[in-house]
């Protein structure tokens, strides 16, 4: 069977902006694959604000979150695979939210090789007027 993670991801982050909270994703900053800005990390784990204000071109995927965001007016880009995800929840009320079982993805092999992972650099960001 495949993972549960992504379907409730999904789930409750529309139903925390449906209801004008702020998503936030508590990230695992340790695991190898995530690409963030690890600076911002605090005892191995790095918070988001994943909302649609904050993000751009936000994608819930089967096997990874990304986006492209700013930090310290910086633009970067996102990768979260779904093995480092341990949280989604609202800011405003953390107990809002979903919390997971960090052995969830222990034996769990994601479809996809190195090759099919996409390739965030060289992507922008357009301000609008």
């Amino acid at each position: 069977m495949t993972p549960k993670r992504p379907y409730i991801v999904r789930a409750f982050h529309e139903w925390i902006e449906d209801n004008d909270f702020t998503p936030y994703l508590m990230i695992d900053a340790t695991h190898d694959d995530v690409v963030a800005p690890l600076e911002y990390a605090q005892d191995g784990r790095l918070v988001l604000a994943a909302s649609y204000q904050a993000t751009h071109n936000l994608q819930i995927h089967n096997d990874a979150i990304s986006f492209t965001a700013r930090f310290g007016g910086v633009s970067s880009d996102i990768w979260i695979p779904m093995a480092a995800l341990m949280a989604i929840y609202a800011k405003e009320d953390p107990k809002h939210g979903a919390f997971f079982d960090p052995g969830e993805y222990t034996n769990h092999q994601s479809p996809k090789t190195d090759e099919d992972r996409p390739t965030l650099k060289g992507s922008t960001l357009r301000v609008l007027d």
